[in-house]
């Protein structure tokens, strides 16, 4: 009777694959909370890191040679022009910046345009008959919400952040 099969036992079988799910279903919830709660770490982080990211001077150039690689510094550049344009104490100096910035980074064919909506635009455009000191905010506040958003995540799982990251770390303990 070697060659003869045994009838499995039905109850065990079902136990076995019902365990399988379990174990599949305990696996795949754990994974997803693990996500979850990196998710909400990274969001946490990144709005935290964008803010730090701007004041502190070897992340920011970081953050601007990653913002190059990915073709998007004009985002940065501009808030940085917007950030410059606030500190602008004479009105003939502060309608000449206004002006350039416009030229360079918010009239449609500007050489490196960024990516605000036309009533932002026109606003813009308007403000600049008599600008002010915050003729560029909304457009400002647009551009940082997309890095904030978009770029900065990016930058803080990119090689360079981690790199820097670590740098600053051993530095602190030597």
């Amino acid at each position: 009777m070697p060659n003869m099969k045994r009838p499995r036992r039905i109850d065990i079988v079902l136990n076995c694959r019902r365990r399988k799910k379990d174990i599949q279903c305990v696996s795949v919830q754990k994974c997803n909370d693990e996500m979850y709660s990196s998710k909400l770490s990274c969001q946490t982080d990144h709005e935290l890191h964008l803010e730090k990211l701007l004041k502190d001077k070897k992340y920011l150039a970081a953050f601007h040679s990653f913002l190059q690689s990915e073709f998007s510094e004009e985002n940065i550049e501009f808030w940085l022009a917007c950030e410059e344009f606030r500190l602008t104490t004479s009105p003939e100096h502060l309608q000449w910046r206004a002006e350039e910035i416009y030229r360079e980074f918010i009239q449609p064919t500007a050489c490196r345009e960024i990516n605000v909506d036309q009533r932002v635009r026109e606003k813009i455009k308007q403000a600049l008959e008599k600008p002010n000191l915050s003729c560029f905010d909304e457009a400002q506040k647009h551009v940082y919400l997309l890095m904030e958003r978009d770029s900065c995540p990016r930058f803080l799982h990119s090689d360079a952040y981690l790199s820097l990251k670590r740098k600053s770390r051993t530095l602190w303990y030597l």
